[in-house]
């Protein structure tokens, strides 16, 4: 009776990865546990970004002020996984309308990171945070359905 349900629900190809798509699957949680994750994760997320910005007027601050935004940009992303789960998460990030924004963002990330630790660059690292944030932004209203074609005309009609 199990295999007949396996195979009515679509699930008779993962019969060997059961523990592990349960694992990586937010669906495991209950919806208030996970939209209380997802609010705690997001939340915290902005509150790294603040603090970064914050610690960006101190002694060294651009190497906080980096760390902080990156890691609250990472968790207000990460935060989204609790809603619809790390895989489904992923397949989205990469299909083919948000792939560009993706690789940019993730690249920034990494980047911001180098430039501070390993070049030094403090300049370059400020750089890597705006195109972090600008990014994010482009990956985030692709979400909203005719959002970037909004933008996409606002922008071409201000420069006109």
């Amino acid at each position: 009776m199990d295999k007949l349900r396996r195979v009515l629900s679509g699930h008779e190809e993962n019969e060997e990865l059961g523990l592990t798509d349960q694992i990586l699957d937010a669906s495991t949680l209950s919806y208030s546990t996970r939209v209380k994750c997802f609010v705690i994760c997001f939340a915290g997320g902005i509150l790294c970004s603040i603090l970064g910005s914050a610690l960006l007027f101190l002694p060294n601050g651009i190497k906080l002020f980096a760390v902080f935004y990156t890691i609250g940009n990472v968790a207000a992303l990460s935060s989204t996984c609790f809603l619809m789960g790390p895989l489904k998460q992923l397949k989205r990030m990469f299909e083919p309308k948000r792939l560009i924004a993706t690789i940019v963002m993730l690249l920034c990330l990494v980047l911001t990171l180098c430039a501070v630790f390993w070049w030094h660059k403090k300049g370059l690292a400020i750089i890597f945070c705006i195109l972090q944030f600008l990014a994010m932004t482009w990956y985030s209203i692709s979400y909203i359905p005719f959002a970037r074609d909004a933008v996409m005309k606002c922008f071409t009609t201000c420069v006109s």
